[in-house]
């Protein structure tokens, strides 16, 4: 049995990976921020699968919070063997010059700083083992940079680097870090965007459609397993052929 932690697994992208993974046995840890009514019907759906599921609350961009979090989910799961970094936020499009301070803070405390404190509490773990897989969830707008998502791009930019010098850091302690980058997905995130601006953005991508949750879980689940034993430091773009 492995054990996995997904961070921001009440909804979304990262609901479809916790089942997901349940599904091919593993036992989750459910971390959420707000959506703890979210969180604790997800729970109870993976248990009536045979295996562990554990909901964990934290505010990623508090490392104390995000450090908390990787300690209960290694004490109700016996240790973790894959971390999953798919936790975030996003702005409404607008300039960089229309951006606070606070709301730049609040993308790179979600989007980034919180990667970085979960993954600071759950690698000594991983190095003890010997053993381990990272997948974070970055963005095709971390690899090409899309304009008025300047903070969201930046963080996810940033997401890309830190898993690439993960992946060369932790190599030797058998640790795998790759990255998922989705293009459009229907998920809350994208609710913003009216049916004409989903349309172009269909007609835009290679494949014709926006992509679903778990067409990105598929691609989570495949980088945390033993199927991509000899991967690392990979960035697999999940768009459709948007990025090419």
């Amino acid at each position: 049995m492995s054990n996995v932690l997904i961070t921001g697994a009440s909804r979304g992208i990262g609901a479809a990976a916790a089942r997901l993974f349940a599904r091919e046995g593993w036992d989750v840890a459910i971390h959420y921020n707000r959506s703890g009514g979210k969180a604790l019907e997800l729970s109870g759906e993976l248990l009536k699968l045979g295996g562990r599921a554990v909901p964990v609350q934290a505010d990623v961009s508090d490392p104390e919070q995000a450090a908390r979090a990787v300690r209960e989910a290694e004490a109700a799961l016996g240790g973790l063997d894959a971390v999953v970094c798919n936790a975030g936020t996003a702005l409404p499009q607008q300039l960089l010059t229309d951006t606070t301070d606070e709301e730049w803070r609040r993308v790179m405390g979600a989007d980034l700083d919180g990667v970085f404190y979960i993954l600071r509490a759950a690698i000594p773990g991983m190095v003890r083992q010997k053993r381990g897989a990272i997948v974070t969830v970055s963005s095709m707008w971390g690899v090409t940079g899309g304009s008025c998502e300047a903070p969201y791009s930046a963080a996810k930019a940033g997401v890309i680097g830190l898993t690439k010098a993960l992946a060369k850091e932790l190599g030797p302690s058998h640790i795998r870090v790759n990255c998922v980058a989705p293009g459009v997905i229907s998920t809350g995130m994208n609710r913003h965007l009216s049916p004409e601006d989903l349309e172009a953005l269909s007609e835009e991508t290679p494949l014709g459609r926006i992509g679903a949750p778990d067409e990105v879980a598929q691609a989570i689940w495949f980088l945390a397993s033993d199927r991509a034993r000899f991967l690392t430091g990979q960035v697999v773009n999940v768009d459709g052929g948007m990025v090419i």
